[in-house]
C-alpha cells in the first residue's frame, strides 16, 4: 500500500455546482444539499445515485471512482486525498464516512497532532458491498467483493471478499454468499 506525506495549504473551494467532473456517467442523480470538492478528479458511473448532504471531498491529488449502480445514502461523507475507489453496485448507508488521510503520529511528535502532515492511504470498497448506516471506513481498508459492514461498525482493516463485518473495532461475523 503507497503511503504519501504532504502538507496540505490550499483552499477546497465551496463544493457548490457548477461542477466538471473527470467523468459524469448516465443516469446519475444528485440529490439537494450534496456538495462536491474537486470535481476534475471524480469519476461517476451510470445509474449512480448520491442522497441529500453528502460531501463528494475530491482532491486535488488522486481520484475518487464511483462504480455503476452504486448508491449513496443521505449524510455521507467520502474522502479521497488518498484514493478512493467504490465498485459497481454498492450500497453506501446513509451517514456513511470513508476517510483517506489521518495526520502522523511518528513524525514531528513535538508539534499538535493538527499540524503534523497528512498520511494518506488508499480505500477500495470492491463490487457488490454494502456499507451499513453510519459506519466508518478508515485509510488503507480494501474490502472484497460482497462484503456486508454492519451499521456503526469502524472498520480498521481489510477483509476478503464474502465476509460479513461489523462491530468496534469491525471483526468477521459471518458470510455473505
Amino acid at each position: 500500500m503507497d503511503e504519501e506525506f504532504y502538507i496540505v495549504a490550499k483552499s477546497h473551494g465551496s463544493g457548490l455546482s457548477p461542477w466538471n467532473f473527470r467523468k459524469l456517467g448516465e443516469n446519475v442523480i444528485i440529490e439537494n444539499g450534496v456538495l462536491i470538492f474537486h470535481p476534475e478528479n471524480i469519476s461517476i458511473g451510470d445509474n449512480v445515485y448520491i442522497g441529500h448532504n453528502t460531501i463528494l471531498k475530491g482532491y486535488y491529488i488522486n481520484e475518487l471512482l464511483i462504480g455503476s449502480g452504486a448508491w449513496i445514502g443521505q449524510q455521507c461523507f467520502l474522502h479521497a486525498g488518498g484514493g478512493l475507489t467504490i465498485g459497481n453496485s454498492v450500497g453506501v448507508g446513509p451517514g456513511v464516512k470513508i476517510i483517506t488521510s489521518s495526520h502522523s503520529l511518528h513524525l514531528s511528535s513535538d508539534l499538535p497532532i493538527m499540524h503534523r502532515p497528512l498520511r494518506f492511504s488508499a480505500v477500495i470498497i470492491g463490487d457488490g458491498c454494502d456499507l451499513g448506516v453510519n459506519s466508518v471506513i478508515l485509510p488503507g481498508v480494501n474490502l472484497g467483493i460482497n462484503v456486508q459492514v454492519g451499521a456503526g461498525a469502524v472498520v480498521t482493516k481489510s477483509f476478503p471478499s464474502h465476509t460479513v463485518v461489523g462491530g468496534v473495532p469491525a471483526r468477521v461475523l459471518g458470510e455473505s454468499r
